[in-house]
């Protein structure tokens, strides 16, 4: 896998993923930054979100579970002196179905952090990461 990242001016930079996509990272005026686009410490918790979403929605979908919406909230602290890793993750996952199973979402949540999300178990070297969920009918 190859990225590659290219310094704009100030502290803005375009990201381009192995992919073809490109995006914007920037950092408060404070820095030198004009706060174009996310710092590259949000990216990793929205990475480790996207991961772990992703792979919640696949299992549950392996299991014939009729998901009609899902979305993590994710909430972390860092720690305060450099490096600043994350210290603490929580994701919150709301899930909207007809008739899920609270087995199913247990599972599915718990196969994402422990064995196929990457993003989560790499994080999880420095952070503790909790993850809890809501169901919601619809």
């Amino acid at each position: 896998m190859k990225a590659r990242v290219k310094w704009l001016e100030g502290v803005t930079m375009v990201g381009e993923s192995p992919s073809g996509h490109a995006l914007v990272m920037d950092g408060p005026p404070d820095f030198g930054g004009r706060n174009l686009g996310p710092r590259p410490m949000e990216l990793l918790l929205l990475g480790m979100g996207g991961c772990t979403e992703f792979d919640v929605l696949t299992i549950l979908r392996k299991a014939r579970q009729e998901v009609t919406g899902c979305e993590v909230e994710l909430e972390a602290e860092r720690a305060p002196e450099d490096p600043k890793v994350f210290t603490r993750i929580h994701a919150h996952f709301i899930l909207t179905g007809r008739q899920l199973s609270e087995k199913h979402v247990e599972r599915a949540i718990a196969l994402s952090a422990e064995k196929y999300c990457s993003a989560s178990i790499m994080l999880g070297a420095t952070a503790q990461i909790t993850h809890d969920y809501e169901i919601r009918e619809g």
